[in-house]
């Protein structure tokens, strides 16, 4: 296995984990990132415009273009792996002891990165099993104890949930070895499940955004543009440093190399107080992706 070194990114766009591991504030999100000319066409933008993390999952289904991105491209960019955070997820389908297991190493091979600095339970139920049914409790508690070891081998440098709510948070901190170091959940003006934030924030787990631009629905809303034209930045940047402004990371997501470069410029300045009224009214409760408050 490759030694655990330290990302490379200021140390003020970092966020260090209950795990001792310090993770960038920003990554790129590959959801729907799919085929091996645009993985590489996308990773070579994020890396030249000063991504150091990169988050995916199983269920993509582009992890294997994503090692070969990064195999072939960091070298061409002065970098190492250490230099990079790289995060995956286990697949509903994996949950439990039979499955969690097999499904974390073929995530390693199929990313060819030998270790992985996050790594998350994705949603807290069962693929194909009923959310309000029992067992999901049982399943997603068996797989955090295969994280656990996974973690404690040295295969994972920190661990992590997807998609639980503050119920399913409670009831994994009452049972775990090892506390989550990040809770990835949708996060934007009309969703900042503030309880779930202050949470986190009391029981050191870092909350990391996904969704941050409401699938892109909340781009022209009128209280983001008024915003964005004070501040002389674009929607999405306003977005993504509402979240930054909280503690919050996030993972933009783009096919678009120039909007890879714009979801970058999000350092040295902030939102002031009349922005963050303005965009706090927004909060109506709003899922765009998956609602997992019916999960057992």
């Amino acid at each position: 296995m490759e030694p655990a070194g330290e990302v490379l990114a200021p140390p003020e766009q970092t966020v260090l984990l209950s795990s001792g591991t310090r993770m960038p504030l920003l990554g790129m999100g590959t959801f729907r990132l799919q085929g091996t000319e645009l993985v590489s066409q996308c990773v070579d933008a994020a890396l030249a415009h000063g991504y150091r993390s990169f988050d995916t999952a199983a269920v993509y289904g582009n992890e294997a273009e994503i090692g070969q991105a990064l195999g072939a491209l960091l070298p061409l960019h002065g970098l190492e792996r250490s230099d990079v955070f790289l995060t995956t997820k286990l697949g509903p389908r994996d949950q439990g002891k039979a499955k969690a297991e097999a499904a974390c190493l073929r995530s390693l091979e199929q990313l060819a990165c030998g270790y992985l600095d996050l790594y998350l339970i994705h949603w807290p139920g069962t693929q194909g099993k009923p959310q309000e049914e029992q067992g999901n409790r049982q399943r997603r508690l068996e797989s955090w104890r295969v994280l656990e070891g996974m973690y404690h081998a040295g295969h994972l440098r920190a661990i992590g949930v997807s998609n639980y709510t503050l119920g399913h948070l409670q009831e994994l901190l009452a049972h775990c070895q090892v506390p989550p170091a990040v809770l990835q959940v949708e996060f934007h003006p009309e969703l900042p499940q503030q309880e779930l934030l202050d949470f986190c924030r009391q029981h050191g787990i870092h909350l990391q955004a996904y969704a941050s631009l409401g699938c892109g629905q909340l781009l022209g809303r009128a209280e983001i543009e008024r915003v964005a034209d004070r501040q002389g930045r674009t929607p999405a940047q306003v977005l993504l440093r509402w979240a930054l402004d909280q503690g919050v990371g996030v993972i933009p997501k783009s096919a678009s190399p120039t909007r890879v470069a714009e979801n970058a410029q999000l350092w040295g300045w902030h939102l002031n107080p009349e922005d963050m009224a303005e965009l706090g009214v927004m909060d109506c409760n709003r899922h765009y992706c998956w609602d997992p408050s019916g999960v057992t």
